[in-house]
């Protein structure tokens, strides 16, 4: 009787405190909430402890490009960068850069567009764009030593590409300028020199643009049009806060 009697009070005291969890002002997620703000709290102070908040870098490299594209052009490198990024979380940030680029392309004889007998000649392209990028860190966290040094991340941007080709041997023919909009994705890697103040990077991307002359037909019959997939590899250095 006395065991009946203990399980039936804890019965009752268990009961009750399900009906208290369902009163007016209480709160069933109580616990719930407090393991979700206790995660949040130590997010947040491993984010100030170990992660940057800002970085600027500037870069060095080549960019290059496929298709008829890439048989028109010769690339006058290296490509030129710069851009900054700001950290929303340890492995995710956003940023905006800039970047440059040289070629030229060498018409040596008449084409649709440009009719004169020994071609346009020389013509200078200056590629310039400027973009919003978005990185995402990779978690090394289980992997070897050397990769989680490399800090290895994805990126994607996307771009504004501006073009102008200058006639250097046709004075009399006016620059040709335009733009259009591109994508790119790609990934990188960045090993510190200084734990969260100095990095040495490598980024390669792949760009998918759309520029002006892509379709053009005055080059025609050397080249039908000058479509193609551009790609860069570009070296870094990067100073963070």
């Amino acid at each position: 009787m006395l065991i009946l009697s203990g399980f039936s009070m804890a019965q009752d005291q268990s009961f009750h405190d399900e009906i208290s969890d369902f009163e007016l002002g209480g709160d069933i997620f109580s616990d719930f909430n407090e393991e979700i703000e206790a995660t949040r709290i130590l997010r947040d102070e491993r984010f100030f402890r170990y992660s940057r908040f800002f970085s600027f870098e500037i870069s060095l490299g080549f960019t290059a490009f496929d298709g008829n594209r890439g048989s028109a052009y010769d690339n006058q490198n290296p490509t030129f960068g710069a851009a900054v990024h700001y950290f929303m979380e340890s492995n995710l940030t956003m940023g905006l850069g800039v970047a440059f680029s040289k070629h030229a392309m060498l018409i040596e004889e008449p084409t649709r567009g440009y009719p004169q007998e020994d071609g346009v000649g020389l013509v200078e392209v200056d590629l310039f764009r400027v973009f919003y990028t978005i990185r995402y860190y990779i978690d090394t966290t289980n992997l070897g030593t050397a990769i989680t040094f490399s800090n290895p991340y994805l990126v994607g941007r996307a771009e504004y590409w501006n073009e102008t080709n200058k006639f250097k041997d046709q004075p009399n023919i006016e620059d040709q300028k335009g733009g259009g909009l591109g994508f790119s994705f790609g990934l990188g890697l960045e090993f510190p020199i200084e734990f969260k103040e100095y990095y040495l990077g490598i980024e390669f991307l792949a760009h998918s643009l759309n520029l002006p002359d892509e379709y053009t037909q005055k080059l025609d019959p050397l080249y039908s049009n000058l479509t193609g997939f551009g790609y860069s590899l570009m070296f870094s250095f990067t100073q963070s806060w």
